[in-house]
């Protein structure tokens, strides 16, 4: 898979700069840690469950299994409220997007705090999603560059990676609420950004697609459920997206403007994103698996070996993320894909079970890598007045990876 580029590496790089031109000052005012910060926490807070679901059943008297209705609920509100938010961001502006996010998750934390039905908690799990994916779009809409995006994509890595040990310690010292609490601690970062952010950009006044965004919406549920209820969700996802191309070729500036899904840069990064992410997530869950079975480790050392490898590769995505700002697209795009390729490869070809632990480096490098890049790259190439759409649309794209790779996962131990 390629992207169509000009053989100058000069004229190649020409998109971003400009699309961070247009980004205005606002991007340049708030600091990259203050995005990282707003951002991130919401990766710790989706991995914080893995360690403790049964005590999350029990207290909720139910299955470890129907506790799993708790991660399932979060990717979903993460999913769909990454569009549904850059479409606030578009509409409303900044300040009504960061202000509405930031209540969700309050309300989700103070729902949790208290939930004693597993209905109940998904709704407060839900309520917290969808803010996260709210503070997630505005962070990245003021990064402005790969180099900040890098910084925010190493932040996923590595918040991702040691999740469910954070969970599992504040589960031991407190109580299994306060682990899925870690989220509000991007509320930390909101002064700072609404303070130093530009909130005086009129926001686009166009009428609000509702029926492009149901039909979204409808698609995106559909293929999160694809995990647990396939043929179903298949047919349901099937049929939803036929209505939505429809909906899309009538009304070509709605929800999912029709300029997007014409643009071979954008469709291609985010169908990129897409893929690295899966094999990311697949390899997450497999991994500790394959280590089980081919050697002697404890659970501890196997633990420990891949949060050792996940940070490494979180650490070297940021490098890798500043270095591309000097590289041409071709060049970036060869790195990631034979990255990302060579991951599932060595998990699947090698006679040494440590290696392992590299291909956990290696997946975790070319995602976040290739979030911080591609997520320019989309955004470059639609129109100013869509990027807050490209960068809901593209994050879609990379949290659908979240939900379908822990189900290769699954299909891969069925078969084993």
């Amino acid at each position: 898979m390629s992207l169509s580029v000009p053989a100058s590496p000069r004229p190649a790089a020409q998109p971003v700069r400009a699309a961070v031109a247009a980004d205005g000052a606002a991007a340049r005012q708030v600091p990259a840690l203050w995005l990282a910060l707003l951002a991130t926490p919401a990766a710790a807070s989706a991995n914080g469950p893995v360690l403790i679901l049964p005590d999350m059943a029990r207290s909720l008297g139910v299955s470890t299994a129907t506790a799993t209705w708790l991660v399932t609920a979060f990717a979903w509100a993460m999913a769909v409220g990454t569009p549904l938010m850059a479409g606030l961001l578009r509409r409303r502006g900044l300040g009504v997007t960061l202000r509405l996010s930031a209540a969700l998750i309050v309300t989700g934390t103070a729902v949790l705090a208290v939930a004693p039905w597993l209905p109940l908690a998904m709704a407060g799990r839900a309520a917290q999603a969808a803010g996260a994916a709210g503070l997630i779009t505005a962070a990245m809409s003021l990064a402005g560059s790969v180099r900040r995006m890098g910084v925010i994509a190493a932040g996923f890595g590595t918040l991702g990676a040691v999740g469910p040990l954070l969970g599992s310690t504040l589960a031991g010292l407190g109580s299994w609420r306060l682990s899925l609490a870690v989220g509000a601690a991007a509320l930390v970062a909101l002064p700072a950004v609404l303070r130093r952010a530009d909130l005086s950009a009129p926001p686009q006044g166009t009428p609000f697609d509702a029926r492009g965004a149901v039909l979204l919406v409808l698609t995106v549920t559909a293929l999160v459920l694809i995990p647990r209820q396939p043929l179903p969700a298949l047919a349901g996802a099937l049929v939803a997206a036929l209505l939505l191309a429809r909906h899309v070729r009538s009304h070509p500036t709605g929800f999912v403007p029709a300029a997007l899904l014409r643009t071979r840069a954008f469709v291609l990064s985010a169908a990129l994103a897409c893929t690295l992410a899966t094999s990311y997530f697949a390899l997450l869950f497999t991994v500790p698996q394959l280590l089980r079975d081919r050697t002697d480790w404890s659970a501890a050392t196997i633990g420990t070996g891949q949060l050792a490898a996940l940070l490494t590769g979180s650490a070297l995505s940021m490098a890798l993320a500043a270095a591309s700002a000097r590289l041409s697209r071709p060049r970036v795009l060869t790195v990631l894909l034979t990255i990302g390729s060579l991951a599932p490869l060595t998990a699947l070809l090698t006679p040494w079970a440590p290696l392992l632990l590299v291909t956990a480096t290696l997946a975790v490098l070319a995602t976040g890598a290739g979030q911080a890049t591609l997520s320019m790259y989309a955004t470059a190439a639609a129109p100013a007045a869509q990027r807050p759409t490209a960068i809901g649309l593209f994050n879609l794209c990379y949290q659908l990876g979240g939900a379908f790779g822990p189900a290769v996962a699954a299909a891969l131990a069925l078969r084993a």
